[in-house]
């Protein structure tokens, strides 16, 4: 019978024999990279991972593969502004996988199903947190996943911070968000509610805290000076907002200016025309172009009969009427006036200019750094120029949304936790970038993004109903298995079969591949063709 050929046979009495592994200049090596919506999660989620358990139906593996990273799941399902969707590669082969609903799936799912987080072992530390807004709870959370004991001094009457007080219910159910923090209670997290810190250096000294986290949310509004004899019709967003907690709604009057063009004026315009109001207009000294809100929160409320009114300030208030000052966009893209007026009705004015944190606590603090525009300087490891005091959220320079402050947290935890030891955390290196051009698409099927269903339009309108309602177990099951696996091997067994010299060795499920070197000629066939990018032809030393 007629030999085969060594390639075929690997019989070692001819490969090996004939040394082809010395023939290689390049060698291939299984390499993981950094998926791009791993990269662009404020959270630090490793999105990619928990994706990849959801595709499988074991969800709550991929509940807790999120719970590793973020407490809050079906929180962040509905308020983030998912980063992660606009990096996803595969936005550029049909649309990007509709990550923040598979979570909000996974978090109600987990909310269902009564999961919980146990502690860790008690260490007997004693950590301070000062203000329960999502920062806040987001340390508490990791802190006790370390084994510390955690009290939270909260000023308000409910915990929650900016996630309760400032946005509304049709954004985010408040059973979802008492469900959340309830968990995080039950990992033995006490919350001292109605408990303003006035000092936080006598606090420190008299309660003798070990570790301190600052994340108290920005409560204070920026004002602006309107002339006018009816000032008590203007009302700041974050008042205005945080009294739709209270048993009676703020009253508004039948029409409504939002002077703003963040999400918070976003959000106010919505809650005033569900509260009544006939006529709700946004007026914004910018064109929509430069608009801080988001695109999609903007689409909504037009949808909803909020009236966009650019390039527009006001200039005083008089009885049941505003004068507005037409602005223009210089080369710059700043507003300057025209000295063109009008006049337009309006009952109310709601001020949607920004907030700043109330640092009065901090007065005494010795050292404490505070930059020129009201925030704290920390360092790499969260720490301020005090000894053991540690600060997130609102209170340093970063942007302001529920999903950095959420980072803050598992930040801050981790270096506390170091901190509490003695040692110092240091941040393993990311692994190289999983772009779009090392990938083979084309081995995927065509799958449109699963579209979550928005409550009727007439609706919306006049209620407080969450306006999306998520995806269902079917939608949320497959659009998860849209997901490219960027930079993870998933063992789709490509290398192992394009392979001419037969070197790739499959060590089992979940053990993935190996390359024996003595065969492989480094031809880069499995490079080439692997979907997910996770083979790398690096330099032969010989």
């Amino acid at each position: 019978m007629e030999r085969k050929p060594f390639a075929i046979t690997l019989d070692p009495s001819s490969s090996l024999a004939n040394h082809t592994g010395n023939w290689r200049s390049m060698r291939p090596v299984y390499a993981e990279h950094l998926p791009p919506c791993n990269h662009a999660c404020p959270a630090g989620e490793n999105i990619q991972s928990w994706l990849y358990h959801a595709e499988e139906g074991n969800y709550e593996e991929a509940w807790r593969t999120i719970m590793e990273d973020n407490p809050f799941p079906a929180i962040h399902g509905r308020v983030c502004y998912h980063p992660c969707e606009p990096a996803c590669n595969r936005g550029q082969l049909d649309e990007p996988v509709s990550i923040h609903a598979v979570e909000r799936f996974l978090g109600d799912h987990a909310i269902k199903q009564g999961w919980h987080v146990q502690p860790g072992t008690s260490t007997g530390k004693h950590v301070l947190v000062v203000g329960a807004g999502p920062s806040g709870l987001s340390a508490a959370y990791h802190l006790a996943r370390f084994g510390h004991q955690v009290t939270i001094y909260e000023a308000g009457p409910k915990p929650g911070g900016m996630m309760r007080f400032g946005i509304p219910k049709y954004r985010l159910s408040r059973a979802v968000l008492d469900a959340e923090i309830s968990r995080i209670e039950a990992m033995g997290v006490t919350i001292v509610l109605n408990k303003k810190v006035e000092d936080l250096e006598a606090t420190i000294k008299n309660e003798r805290w070990e570790a301190v986290f600052l994340a108290v949310g920005a409560h204070l509004s920026k004002r602006v000076d309107i002339p006018g004899r009816d000032a008590g019709r203007i009302v700041d967003a974050r008042s205005f907002l945080s009294n739709m907690e209270g048993k009676t709604p703020p009253k508004i009057g039948r029409r409504v200016a939002v002077y703003g063009g963040g999400n918070t004026a976003i959000d106010a315009a919505r809650t005033a025309k569900r509260l009544g109001a006939s006529e709700t207009m946004i007026i914004y000294r910018r064109d929509e172009k430069h608009m801080p809100a988001h695109t999609f929160e903007v689409e909504e409320a037009v949808e909803e009969g909020v009236l966009m009114r650019w390039l527009q300030t006001i200039k005083q208030m008089d009885d049941g009427t505003i004068t507005v000052e037409r602005m223009e966009l210089d080369e710059h893209g700043w507003p300057q006036p025209t000295g063109q007026y009008e006049t337009l009705e309006a009952d109310t004015v709601i001020l949607a200019l920004g907030q700043d944190v109330d640092l009065k606590f901090l007065q005494d603090v010795p050292g404490l750094k505070i930059s020129h525009d009201g925030v704290i300087q920390v360092d790499d490891a969260m720490m301020t120029s005090r000894l053991g005091v540690f600060a997130g959220g609102d209170m340093v320079p970063a942007e302001r949304t529920v999903t950095v402050a959420t980072g803050h947290g598992k930040k801050a935890a981790r270096h506390i936790d170091a901190y509490l030891q003695g040692t110092q955390y240091v941040k393993q290196a990311p692994n190289p970038f999983a772009s779009f051009e090392n990938l083979n698409p084309w081995y995927y099927t065509d799958a449109e993004q699963s579209q979550q269903s928005y409550l009727a339009l007439v609706r919306r309108q006049d209620s407080f109903e969450e306006v999306v309602s998520g995806l269902d177990e079917n939608t949320a099951l497959f659009e998860a298995r849209r997901c490219l696996s960027c930079g993870t091997c998933f063992e789709c067994d490509n290398c192992f079969g394009v392979c001419p010299d037969n070197a790739v060795i499959k060590l089992g499920p979940g053990k993935r591949y190996e390359i024996d070197y003595d065969y492989c000629k480094g031809c880069g066939m499995c490079a080439e063709e692997c979907p997910s990018g996770v083979i790398d032809m690096v330099q032969e030393v010989r």
